[in-house]
């Protein structure tokens, strides 16, 4: 009697936490401004690739979205950036973000949902959000070498 009591008190309970993970993972994600410590750290990615690119090709990031994705194709072609570097991937995201905020007048935004906190772009009041600094990173750890060009469109 008192094993058919705990098992189904066991499976309520089971029930009752499935239920919360699910209502939890619909909830809304918070939207809010970069704080300090996310434009420092973001600002520390910009510099290291700037010194990456300087020191390699002589060359500097422009805002010009031609030459910047030119730069960061030439980054992975001529393997200065590695597939298992993803630091330097992930400040390669964060320059491509730069040119699709400043192209499309998008916002970079702190977007925190039940699977963490992430630095995105918003297009304005809309529910769109891109994720620009994991779009070339995740796609380099897989192998995956689709052209920096072809990410950005």
């Amino acid at each position: 009697m008192n094993w058919n009591r705990y098992v189904t008190h066991l499976v309520a309970t089971l029930c009752l936490a499935l239920a919360c993970v699910a209502a939890q993972s619909q909830e809304d994600p918070r939207i809010g401004e970069l704080s300090y410590l996310d434009r420092q750290f973001m600002a520390q990615q910009r510099a290291l690739l700037e010194d990456l690119v300087a020191r390699n090709f002589g060359r500097r990031f422009s805002g010009v979205r031609d030459n910047d994705l030119e730069l960061l194709q030439m980054l992975l072609d001529r393997q200065v950036v590695r597939a298992n570097q993803t630091r330097e991937l992930q400040a390669m995201g964060v320059v491509m973000g730069d040119l699709l905020a400043s192209e499309f007048a998008l916002k970079w935004v702190v977007y925190e949902d039940h699977l963490g906190r992430s630095r995105a772009l918003r297009n304005g009041d809309s529910d769109i959000y891109l994720f620009p600094i994991t779009m070339i990173s995740r796609r380099r750890e897989v192998d995956n070498r689709t052209p920096v060009v072809d990410i950005y469109r």
